[in-house]
């Protein structure tokens, strides 16, 4: 089983970053898919999540109207497009996978806002 995340970096505020989970290993589509962070000092959050139909979605308050979670069943993918960046959106962000009692990480990728 491997979530391997991409697209984390360095962007100005006000910038966009678009973040990529690929999975392996388990029936993707079977799996409630989410983003999390966490900020130093903080604990982990949850930012947005999809359901494994891409029927539903949810955000966090702090990220609605900004971020949009999306997902591929096809090519085992899902993917967090992040608009309007703030400092305050500065962390490590982590996929998830969920399915019953099953659940899964990735490693993180770091996403720094900052000008």
């Amino acid at each position: 089983v491997q979530l391997k995340e991409s697209g984390g970096g360095l962007v100005q505020p006000g910038g966009s970053l678009r973040l990529s989970c690929a999975a392996s290993g388990f029936t993707f589509s079977n799996y409630y898919m989410s983003w999390f962070r966490q900020a130093p000092g903080k604990e982990r959050e949850l930012v947005a999540g999809i359901s494994s139909a891409a029927g539903s979605t949810r955000y966090a308050d702090s990220v609605k109207g900004r971020f949009t979670i999306s997902r591929d069943n096809a090519k085992n993918m899902v993917y967090l497009q992040m608009n309007s960046l703030k400092p305050e959106d500065t962390a490590v962000y982590y996929c998830n996978a969920r399915f019953v009692s099953f659940e899964y990480w990735g490693q993180g990728t770091q996403v720094t806002v900052s000008s």
